[in-house]
């Protein structure tokens, strides 16, 4: 593929709050290991595993107390840059709970990056600062059910629709796997009117707003998991429209990019924390005459970790500058998510491999890493979306480039 397809930007590129970053990045490193990791036993979940509100907010006002609570986001309201909140975000993710704790969680932290860029002054104040206080959860109502025909990878699918009363909308239809909205305080919905998508800023719970089911999924930290819910005639004053009717794809691509990198970021964190905790039992145990390390099917693993790692940061790096450069970082981001969704599964895999039997216990968090990177590989896009849209561009610069 030729450099005319792929950003140019490198990690070489200009970085101008690194040390500010990295003072940051420390200070959520140790709240993490020496305040958090200690919750990760804690009895407070719900029936399908998932932290609890309760837990939610004790850990949120230790991180307050910290300093650390949305470390991500400065006093001004300025945020890091990519580069920089990459930093951060990976030690968050040190700890699954870390994320939680620290209010860089998704999707809250998609929603506050793009409420801060799109929101209006209103939607702002009363819908942006309570998440970034860590006062309020947030949910993103974008997937339909798929056994629906509703909209999933492809958005354009969408069925839920919008129509225009007065100086209200009216909203009707069905979404699934909607993150937190269990819980929930506000919401970001998507429909269709004639114009095109629409996105909506709502207060939850709101009673047109009904949850049908939360199903139990393979993986478990995020609170509220992943619901599926029935919106019949809910109604939203204008001003509470992001944008104007038939922008919702263009808000939506503002989001995704950012959102979907920083997935990569909190999973890159635990599969670091995976390593040292497999690396610890692999000194420790011996087998067979010798520590199981000094055995290379079981270093070699290890190596191939470091090595995995090391390209995750790389490949995170890269697409944070071409971020931070101004570009959409559409391209770029697809080949993060596929490249580093896969990497970290390998690691998980690996970690879960050395530690034989007690890699499948909850006596650590390395199984439950297992299980959140393989649910990490299907959402913000399964590896085989990202590699069929990478495919059609490669198809439609090679055309344009034989015209």
């Amino acid at each position: 593929m030729s450099n005319d397809l792929i950003s140019g930007a490198s990690c070489a590129d200009a970085f101008p709050d690194r040390d500010r970053a990295e003072e940051i990045a420390a200070r959520v490193e140790r709240f993490v290991r020496e305040v958090v990791v200690p919750y990760e036993t804690d009895p407070r979940r719900d029936h399908h595993d998932c932290p609890t509100d309760e837990l939610t907010r004790e850990l949120r006002q230790k991180a307050r107390d910290a300093g650390v609570l949305t470390p991500h986001i400065l006093p001004d309201g300025s945020h890091l840059s990519q580069r920089g909140t990459a930093r951060v975000l990976i030690r968050s993710g040190l700890s699954p709970l870390g994320p939680l704790a620290c209010n860089t969680a998704a999707p809250d932290e998609g929603n506050m990056y793009l409420l801060g860029k799109m929101g209006s002054p209103m939607i702002r104040e009363r819908f942006l600062e309570p998440i970034v206080r860590g006062e309020k959860r947030s949910a993103f109502f974008m997937t339909e059910p798929a056994h629906e025909g509703g909209a999933g990878s492809d958005p354009s699918m969408m069925f839920t629709e919008c129509r225009k009363e007065g100086e209200e909308w009216v909203i009707n239809g069905r979404k699934a796997f909607i993150t937190g909205a269990e819980g929930a305080g506000v919401g970001i919905i998507m429909a269709k009117a004639p114009e095109g998508a629409c996105m909506f800023l709502v207060d939850l719970p709101d009673p047109a707003i009904r949850i049908d089911r939360v199903p139990r999924t393979i993986d478990s930290s995020m609170p509220g998991g992943h619901a599926t819910v029935t919106i019949r005639n809910l109604r939203v004053p204008d001003d509470q429209m992001l944008g104007a009717a038939g922008d919702g794809f263009r808000y939506a691509q503002v989001r995704l990019a950012p959102a979907r990198l920083s997935h990569c970021m909190r999973w890159l964190g635990a599969c670091i924390r995976a390593n040292e905790i497999a690396s610890d039992y692999a000194n420790r145990r011996v087998a067979f005459g010798k520590p199981l390390v000094d055995h290379e099917g079981v270093g070699f693993m290890l190596a191939e970790n470091l090595i995995d790692i090391q390209q995750c940061q790389l490949m995170i790096d890269w697409c944070a500058s071409v971020l931070d450069r101004g570009d959409n970082g559409n391209v770029e981001s697809s080949m993060a998510k596929v490249s580093v969704s896969e990497a970290l599964m390998r690691i998980a895999d690996r970690c879960v491999q050395v530690m034989g039997g007690s890699g499948l216990t909850e006596d650590s968090i390395v199984e439950q890493v297992f299980r959140e990177v393989r649910a990490f590989r299907v959402y913000d896009g399964p590896t085989e979306v990202h590699k069929w849209s990478l495919a059609k561009k490669i198809k439609k610069h090679w055309k344009q480039a034989n015209e």
